[in-house]
């Protein structure tokens, strides 16, 4: 168990995140410490309104290798060439492979703008060819019953509701929104809650080797 991204344990509309940082999972210890061939690229959050939040250019950016590692995002005005930040030739490594969009079950409603926000950047993403997916978060904290046994997670009526307005509203499949449980007050790993993150990890791993074999 490891926190390589921190994040706020309050319930906010503001994103914790404020610049383009890239996670690396590590594989052993010491001298042998290696990586495994994936990572995490954190973006700061879509919020409401027109100047707050991270800008859907910004994103258009990051999708296309153009936000260079530490860039830090600015709600005022967003990212263009001559920037300290502006990467102007990405690698086939700088690209993004997976668009992943992480939302909260026990979020209140979604604001018409930051869908809005949302469908603008899977729109260039789709044409961009790169794949989409949506992880809901705090699951346990949305159903009792999932509270209770997280293996009740696909028997809630309530998640499936909200997997399926969500599905609706931005566009995004059913069977690409993916519930899991956060660790957080947990201090050991749980296989319950790391059977639902695996299940989703091993889809963004299968969705970026496909979009790779088309690149």
């Amino acid at each position: 168990m490891t926190i390589p991204a921190l994040a706020s344990a309050m319930t906010s509309d503001q994103s914790f995140t404020k610049k383009y940082e890239t996670h690396k999972f590590i594989k052993g210890r010491g001298s042998s410490k290696t990586f495994y061939p994936v990572v995490f690229s954190d973006i700061m959050g879509l919020e409401e309104g027109e100047i707050q939040g991270v800008h859907a250019s910004d994103i258009k950016l990051a999708l296309e290798g153009h936000v260079k590692e530490g860039h830090k995002f600015n709600p005022v005005g967003p990212l263009s060439e001559g920037d300290p930040g502006y990467n102007p030739t990405p690698s086939a490594d700088d690209r993004v492979h997976v668009l992943v969009c992480v939302m909260s079950a026990n979020a209140p409603q979604i604001k018409p703008s930051v869908l809005e926000k949302m469908k603008r950047v899977r729109e260039t993403a789709s044409d961009l060819g790169i794949p989409q997916m949506a992880i809901m978060t705090r699951i346990d904290e949305a159903c009792e019953e999932t509270e209770k046994n997280l293996r009740n997670v696909y028997k809630s009526k309530h998640l499936k509701k909200k997997m399926k307005d969500f599905s609706a509203a931005v566009g995004i499949p059913m069977n690409c929104i993916f519930p899991v449980k956060n660790y957080s007050a947990e201090i050991n790993l749980n296989d319950d809650i790391d059977t639902l993150i695996l299940s989703a990890l091993r889809k963004m791993i299968d969705f970026g080797d496909d979009f790779l074999e088309k690149i």
